[in-house]
């Protein structure tokens, strides 16, 4: 069958962006479990300080909060496409492509724009180790989901041209 040489691609593809999703869901859940515990006390007798953001984070700089809400939102988003990504290696047909196609490109739009947050990090500097670690797998991300929705479709048009 047309289109079989791109499936060994598209389920190594999978593979890898299963654990990188993974690992950047531990950290962002870290981060966010150290900013809810570290964060700010607010309470009766309280006021809020002067620069309150609900989006604070103890450590990084002022685009943490978001970089580590969005890759969150793209780590979990990105883990249901690959269901529907394991649902479409197996049977391999066009019966499965659009889920695994629409999917897999909505996870890749979240997966970019928490890249751009990451970008703005970066370019604030201040930050700590695992936050960089996040940084880079989510960079990478970007581009090994671009790829993977690539070998998908690329398979679907041999397969549609012969």
């Amino acid at each position: 069958m047309a289109g079989e040489q791109l499936k060994p691609i598209a389920t190594l593809l999978l593979g890898l962006n299963f654990c990188m999703y993974v690992i950047v869901l531990g950290i962002g859940g870290w981060a966010m479990n150290r900013a809810i515990d570290h964060g700010f006390i607010i309470g009766p007798g309280f006021d809020l300080p002067a620069h309150f953001s609900p989006i604070y984070f103890p450590m990084g700089n002022a685009a943490t909060g978001f970089f580590v809400t969005f890759a969150l939102i793209a780590g979990v988003v990105g883990v249901a496409s690959l269901i529907s990504g394991l649902n479409h290696v197996r049977f391999w047909n066009f019966d499965s492509l659009p889920a695994a196609a629409s999917s897999a490109t909505i996870a890749w739009t979240l997966t970019l724009l928490a890249m751009g947050f990451a970008s703005k990090e970066i370019e604030l500097q201040y930050r700590n180790a695992r936050l960089r670690t996040m940084e880079a797998f989510v960079i990478i991300l970007s581009a090994t989901q671009l790829l993977y929705i690539a070998a998908i479709h690329g398979a679907a048009s041999i397969r549609r041209s012969t």
